[in-house]
């Protein structure tokens, strides 16, 4: 990391963000040019690392690139405003936190790890458990994850 006066570092000052965010950008390579889009997610993080988890149809776009080449970047970040006063442009920022880090997606192979994985992301969106999903539902969604190979997190602070 470049500016080391943002970043960010141990889990109880990482772990926030990722608690605060709600989306995370994927990028991959999809038909041979950068690809990148907005998905809910959820999260754990433990002895293994931290690893997300996504969902989507079992066709499209996404679903190809990734199959044909599983590794990818991730982004989530946090607003917290313009900083910056008077009249000159260059006086001014934006306040964020932001995690930025690489992996390899893994899809669930049967419906007993999408149903884990769903429970991680529905827990991470509404703060709640107990979820039921039918396999009816489970066969027309796919159900993915990145084990964080490295991640970084900064802050740019309001001032």
């Amino acid at each position: 990391m470049r500016r080391k006066d943002r970043e960010i570092s141990g889990r109880e000052n990482i772990e926030p963000i990722l608690q605060a965010c709600r989306t995370c950008r994927l990028a991959m390579i999809a038909e041979g040019a950068p690809y990148v889009i907005p998905l809910n997610f959820g999260y754990t993080w433990d002895d293994d690392g931290l690893t997300l988890y996504f969902h989507s149809g079992v066709k499209g776009k996404k679903i190809d690139a990734l199959r044909a080449d599983p590794r990818v970047c991730f982004e989530m970040d946090t607003e917290e405003g313009v900083t910056g006063e008077g009249d000159l442009a260059c006086r001014y920022s934006f306040a964020f936190s932001s995690i930025v880090g690489y992996g390899s997606i893994e899809f669930a192979q049967n419906n007993e790890e999408k149903r884990r994985g769903f429970d991680v992301i529905m827990q991470h969106q509404t703060g709640r458990g107990g979820w039921s999903y039918t396999d009816a539902a489970l066969s027309v969604a796919e159900v993915f994850w990145v084990r964080a190979d490295s991640f970084e997190a900064s802050r740019k602070s309001l001032k």
